[in-house]
């Protein structure tokens, strides 16, 4: 049988399915449609007979395609550090027990060429970043460090002034510190309070980490982690109001809902939802080893131990974010940032998760076309710079340019050492 003669086969089938629908017809129809089958299946043998021998030719070649998109693929996603890991720097500005700076040697580099006359750290954690940026760059003159946490700003303070102490004894430092117990959503207001002139002539690196330290994890009266017991606390702000207990007891159902899923993007969202209101009528949830306990019971059993982990740290990151409001907060704080740079100063940011990370690139690239007439007035090109390596795709606005395209990533040895910072991206934009 020919091609041709299927052809005509099925088009003589499908004229007479168009009959009007009778009992006898819809047996007529069952007929024809497995005639259309057996056609169908005869057409696909022989297509794949006639095929065969330029199938088995290309198949090596297929092979290799499908190896090298699967390699561009993984490259395009992110571009991981190819900086050598300076595990003394890690040891000497790093606190295995209470924090670790992620990415330091990046960071250093991406401010490398910079003059940073004044530099503004938004979230100083245990101060490893700015311990390590203020060391290298002697002629910074103004520093302002922000942080929420109480314990943090107490350890980073404490190790800022013994850095300005020492700088005191070099007669051409002029090194003034500050550090403030707030959130980098008040940047404007906090550089304004240091020196009104340093707002209108910007400040020439700002850097964000937005991960949290191990010290705050580890602290099970936090109520962060998933594998310590502790009240359902999560505030990054002590003096905050909304505690995680509050959502989970007293939040309507919909809006319980809405949190896993666009917070946590966790699957089991409904279900989770509904267990959740369910224990109020049992007193409710009070401590995080009753939360992972109902997650625990809710997740299949056929995923094991690390599916219900990985269920409980989605519903926690879900529960944080919605206690400290940090989507909002994060995407007006760029822009004020931004704003606050000199011209050619730069702003870093270290995100740890995909919500955080899409907001940062999103914003950068509004950012940059903020002029522009019809927000497309941007050009992105690769960059070979002896001078700054880690540069390999730059984004060109209107405004500004991404330095970044694609985010860059930890290397290997950093995650050997540190399992924690495998989620990091580093994005980087400078200011026109």
């Amino acid at each position: 049988m020919t091609s041709h003669t299927i052809t005509a086969a099925v088009k003589h089938l499908l004229f007479h399915s168009s009959l009007t629908f009778t009992p006898s017809h819809f047996r007529r129809r069952r007929h024809i449609s497995s005639s259309l089958i057996t056609l169908a299946t005869y057409s696909t043998t022989l297509s794949s007979t006639r095929n065969k021998k330029k199938l088995n030719r290309k198949d090596n070649s297929i092979s290799n395609n499908n190896r090298r998109l699967l390699i561009d693929s993984a490259v395009k996603r992110r571009t991981r550090s190819d900086k050598k890991f300076d595990e003394e720097s890690f040891r000497q500005f790093g606190d295995t027990e209470s924090h670790i700076p992620v990415m330091l040697g990046e960071v250093l580099e991406v401010f490398d060429s910079v003059k940073l006359h004044a530099f503004v750290d938004c979230t100083l954690g245990a101060a490893g970043h700015s311990s390590a940026v203020i060391r290298a760059h002697p002629e910074m003159q103004s520093y302002v460090g922000l942080d929420c946490d109480p314990i943090a700003h107490e350890k980073a303070k404490a190790k800022i002034d013994l850095i300005r102490n020492a700088n005191s004894h070099d007669s051409s430092s002029n090194l003034r510190t500050h550090t403030f117990l707030r959130n980098f959503k008040n940047i404007k207001s906090t550089i304004s309070e240091v020196d009104e002139k340093l707002l209108i002539s910007g400040v020439d690196g700002i850097l964000m980490d937005l991960g949290m330290s191990s010290m705050q994890v580890n602290n099970s009266k936090r109520g962060f982690s998933v594998l310590c017991d502790g009240p359902l606390d999560m505030r990054m702000d002590p003096q905050a109001s909304l505690t995680a207990e509050d959502i989970l007891n007293s939040w309507p159902e919909a809006e319980i809902g809405q949190i896993l899923r666009d917070y946590g993007e966790e699957n089991n969202w409904r279900a989770l939802q509904k267990r959740i209101v369910k224990a109020r009528l049992s007193g409710g949830l009070h401590s995080t080893s009753e939360l992972v306990d109902l997650i625990r019971s809710s997740t299949p059993g056929g995923k094991g131990r690390q599916g219900w982990i990985k269920t409980a740290t989605r519903v926690f990151q879900a529960l944080r974010i919605a206690v400290n409001d940090e989507l909002k907060t994060l995407e007006a704080s760029l822009y004020d940032c931004y704003s606050c740079l000199a011209p050619g100063g730069r702003l870093a940011v270290i995100s740890f998760h995909s919500l955080e990370d899409r907001i940062v690139k999103q914003t950068f690239l509004s950012i940059i076309n903020q002029n522009s007439s019809d927000g497309h007035d941007r050009e992105a090109f690769e960059v070979s710079d002896e001078n700054e390596p880690w540069i390999k795709q730059m984004i060109h606005g209107v405004s500004g340019t991404i330095l970044t395209k694609r985010p860059i990533t930890p290397s290997e040895d950093e995650e050997k050492l540190n399992v924690r910072c495998r989620s990091a991206k580093l994005r980087v934009i400078q200011k026109d």
